[in-house]
């Protein structure tokens, strides 16, 4: 995605309105407004999710090893294990996954595996981490913005959060800089006033 603030903005706007019928919409939600990574992402589950409180907790990531899909917990010392604010934009689209995932249990009936775990298949089954990279490539090209690599949209969530008009010192905690200064040269950036209405548009759409 472009360099900048409103480019990057600009070009997130249109990825997620392109995507807001895929079973995975949440995740890149998550992804591109609280910098989750990939692991974080498919390692999320329900009980880590006060969609009321409005918070999330980084509690575990999924992960292949050996050939393994693995669940593992964050250690507490790990910079990333914390709790975030989920932004309106955020909760609406949780509460949207919510109600697909129930609808899948029910059309699976005696298929489904239960594991808690926010984003599964139509079985209940993680979500292979692979798959989660190709998809999001794919829509990139869909989408007509610049390809990009799950890992490098933490890259990105910065630009939204100043979009999404979050107060810096909520972003400095989304973004985890230890200095405000650090979140403020990204809001010194302001993406236009068009991208601020889509994004609220988009949010109003998954309410409506």
């Amino acid at each position: 995605m472009h360099e900048g603030c409103a480019g990057r903005a600009l070009e997130a706007r249109r990825f997620l309105e392109r995507v807001q019928d895929d079973p995975l919409y949440a995740a890149y939600v998550l992804i591109l407004v609280l910098g989750l990574r990939r692991g974080e992402v498919l390692g999320l589950a329900w009980d880590c999710v006060d969609l009321d409180g409005e918070e999330l907790h980084i509690a575990r990531q999924l992960t292949r090893v050996r050939g393994q899909l693995l669940l593992r917990e964050k250690t507490k010392t790990d910079d990333s294990s914390a709790s975030l604010p989920l932004l309106g934009l955020c909760v609406s689209a949780l509460k949207q996954r919510r109600e697909s995932q129930d609808e899948a249990r029910e059309k699976a009936g005696d298929e489904w595996k239960d594991s808690d775990l926010v984003f599964t298949t139509r079985y209940g089954t993680p979500i292979e981490p692979r798959n989660l990279n190709r998809a999001f490539e794919a829509h990139c090209k869909n989408a007509g913005v610049p390809r990009i690599r799950v890992h490098d949209t933490r890259h990105t969530c910065a630009s939204l959060l100043a979009a999404l008009d979050v107060h810096p010192r909520v972003a400095m905690r989304i973004l985890r800089h230890s200095q405000i200064s650090v979140t403020m040269n990204v809001y010194t950036q302001i993406p236009s006033p068009e991208t601020r209405k889509a994004l609220e548009k988009l949010n109003q759409s998954l309410n409506g």
